[in-house]
């Protein structure tokens, strides 16, 4: 991370934890809602399969960037359909880098060629070993890891919705992101449990025990891009929701916190990290605040 994107994000940390400010920091646009999968644990696919335009993503980066945003996430349905003539998801990177945003990272089910060096980030959903994976997204797997290992850059982040198929395979995919070729680290969610999908939650238990396996895992030095901090705060569903640092644009439309704000209680059992990590932080909690400095230098 550049010094001068640091200072830039510490100033607005401290501003925001002395005056309870809750102007955003962290924006993601929607550019498509189309998949070519269909997982057992999505509800967000494929409900309209429209692709937007780039004039219309360009104008809602920038009401974004106006807003204050400085890290920026583009996400779909899966976001390498994306396209508009000529231009692709490589060129609203491009972009969105050009227009002033400081971070910006890209969410993918990774079964396309992964040609993004201009990305900080790429966030790779990966959910299990090769079967369970397989289980929950297809027979994708060894599409998936071949594309990683072609991959132009290094700049590859497993990200891994925990959940009743998968939940004891979490060691699985720390090793893979410790031992692959091109990732960096990864990071979990806990399922947040949409009503057509609440089978796949997990219990407070089990939600405990996956939290001691990820701390395992950080001791034995795996690459965990999640601040352990803050998983008491998961387990217990205990942390402060909405994020009101963090908004998410779709279709001219801008949701506080995610698009799950408007189904009725599903605040309440939230399992996405960041969202109990951004709001521990700028609540000022001072152990999630220095995990996050140590971890974010580490990996972007």
């Amino acid at each position: 991370m550049k010094l001068s994107s640091f200072l830039h994000f510490a100033s607005f940390g401290i501003k925001t934890i002395l005056f309870k400010k809750k102007t955003p920091i962290l924006g993601t646009v929607i550019v498509t809602d189309k998949c070519n999968l269909h997982c057992k644990h999505c509800s967000v696919n494929n409900i309209t399969a429209v692709v937007h335009p780039y004039s219309k993503i360009k104008q809602e980066m920038q009401q974004l960037y106006d807003m204050g945003v400085r890290i920026l996430f583009f996400c779909g349905g899966e976001t390498f359909l994306w396209k508009d003539g000529e231009l692709t998801l490589r060129d609203l990177v491009v972009e969105a880098k050009a227009m002033g945003f400081l971070i910006v990272n890209v969410v993918t089910n990774g079964t396309y060629e992964l040609n993004l060096p201009e990305a900080d980030l790429i966030l790779l959903s990966l959910d299990g070993d090769r079967e369970h994976h397989n289980i929950i997204r297809g027979d994708t797997y060894d599409t998936i890891m071949k594309n990683i290992e072609n991959a132009t850059s290094d700049n590859i982040c497993f990200y891994m919705a925990i959940n009743q198929i998968n939940k004891d395979y979490v060691k699985d995919v720390c090793y893979l992101a410790r031992d692959t070729k091109n990732v960096r680290a990864v990071s979990f969610n806990f399922h947040t449990p949409y009503p057509d999908t609440k089978e796949l939650a997990l219990s407070k238990d089990e939600k405990a025990k996956c939290c001691d396996t990820i701390t395992q895992m950080i001791k034995e030095g795996c690459p965990v891009f999640n601040l352990k901090s803050a998983f008491p705060y998961l387990v217990e569903n205990n942390f402060p929701t909405p994020c009101h640092q963090c908004v998410v644009i779709e279709n001219g439309k801008i949701s506080t916190c995610g698009r799950c704000i408007e189904v009725d209680k599903l605040c309440e059992q939230c399992g996405y990290f960041f969202v109990a990590e951004y709001t521990l932080l700028f609540k000022g909690n001072i152990k999630i605040i220095c995990e996050m400095l140590k971890t974010y230098l580490k990996y972007i």
